[in-house]
């Protein structure tokens, strides 16, 4: 049986995967808040994982909040590189198949076409690049690795935009909402059936693969969808990302293309709406 840690086990993937551990099949799953295991101390996880006889780890621990990152860019640094750094190392050192969650923010967005896992990375902000150099390790330190790229992640739980938009529309009659950048909303649960697949995966497919659902939209239109799902009323109006100031630069386009893992491992994430629409049974 394979014996699999979850690092950062209270975010919106880590409560995902421990609510749908029957997904992971003949895997004994040990799911670590950041407080249970600190990444960015590399005598922590050392300890731990020569403490433990582990198979695999699933790297869900992240510092996921894009704007602040602009302004705490050595602590998103520290978890997103750092910390990375230390468990690839403790994954080479102790034979463990690392299988590491990263972003479309390691993408700039010019391209206007869906991103292969070949195209050239460059990030438009301290988060993209602090997730860029967390990849680059993991690369350099061992070959046993999975690489995921994902987009526009939510699920039930945690901070994200589905949670912020049922949030607003109790509290306002209507809000803005950027209508010119454009992904591809993907469930959290979505990518946990993916994510399982990968346990069973040979030594000869490790790499980078994107996984995301399938279509893509805009932040607009998605917010739309959430809330005619839930039949709420806010209006919502779109506005261009110039007219809607953030601290952070963020991609216009982050749409990924995901054929390379669709072939090999046969296997395609759902259309967004169809994903969104599960997730909203259980909201």
């Amino acid at each position: 049986m394979k014996k699999v840690l979850v690092t950062g086990a209270n975010g919106q993937l880590g409560q995902t995967i421990k609510k749908l551990a029957r997904a992971f099949t003949d895997a004994e799953l040990i799911c670590l808040s950041s407080e249970e295991l600190d990444i960015t101390s590399q005598d922590e996880v050392d300890r731990y994982f020569s403490n433990h006889e582990l198979t695999h780890c699933i790297n869900c621990a992240a510092y996921t909040n894009v704007d602040k990152a602009e302004e705490h860019s050595s602590e998103a640094m520290n978890v997103n590189a750092n910390g990375v750094s230390n468990l690839a190392t403790a994954c080479k050192d102790n034979a463990v198949v690392l299988i590491h969650i990263s972003t479309d923010y390691v993408f700039d967005g010019k391209k206007r076409a869906p991103y292969t896992e070949e195209d050239t990375p460059n990030p438009l902000n301290l988060y993209g690049r602090s997730k860029l150099a967390g990849e680059e390790t993991v690369r350099t330190t061992l070959k046993e690795h999975f690489i995921i790229r994902t987009s526009w992640l939510y699920s039930q739980y945690g901070k994200n935009f589905l949670k912020t938009m049922l949030r607003l529309s109790e509290e306002k009659e209507s809000i803005q909402v950027v209508n010119d950048q454009v992904g591809s909303p993907t469930s959290a649960a979505d990518l946990v059936t993916a994510l399982s697949i990968l346990l069973n995966a040979d030594s000869k497919d490790f790499g980078t693969y994107h996984i995301s659902s399938s279509g893509d939209t805009s932040w607009h239109e998605f917010a739309q969808e959430i809330l005619k799902l839930k039949d709420r009323h806010m209006t919502v109006i779109g506005v261009s990302s110039e007219q809607y100031a953030s601290i952070a630069e963020r991609s216009k386009y982050a749409v990924l293309d995901c054929s390379k893992f669709e072939k090999k491992f046969k296997h395609i994430l759902p259309f967004w709406k169809d994903g969104l629409k599960r997730i909203m049974t259980n909201l």
